[in-house]
């Protein structure tokens, strides 16, 4: 089994949470949180921090670990396990654009809104981490 490694950031601005739109394996298209492959020598932070600037064109900073994720999905009929680094961000400033090749579209939603476009039980998984913070 092929074992990947990515991290990336529930980036939040007040009560909303941004979103980014992407085509899935299966071809469908389904709102997530940005996130991606470690790169050689990068630690999991970095890594977060340039995939949330590469695909939403947001510089940020983080705030907290979050959680982690572990999954395993099928990529061309070869098992993947998945583990994947969550950080809590906040927003500094628009510094581009979005990856127009990975990403369909970029949105801030409000934590329900958010709740009602997700698909994956990892990302429900981040949005309750993220609401059991802020309860606390």
């Amino acid at each position: 089994m092929r074992k990947e490694r990515s991290a990336g950031g529930l980036v939040v601005r007040g009560d909303r949470v941004l979103m980014v739109q992407v085509r899935n394996l299966q071809g469908e298209v389904v709102w997530t949180f940005p996130k991606g492959h470690l790169e050689a020598g990068e630690g999991a932070r970095q890594a977060a921090l340039r995939e949330v600037a590469e695909e939403t064109g947001w510089d940020c900073r983080i705030r907290a670990r979050l959680s982690t994720a572990r999954y395993r999905f099928l990529r061309e009929g070869r098992k993947v396990s998945k583990k994947v680094d969550w950080f809590l961000m906040a927003p500094l400033r628009k510094v581009g654009s979005r990856d127009a090749s990975e990403i369909l579209a970029v949105r801030w939603a409000g934590l329900d809104g958010a709740a009602r476009r997700l698909r994956y039980p990892s990302d429900f998984a981040l949005l309750a981490a993220f609401r059991g913070r802020r309860a606390a």
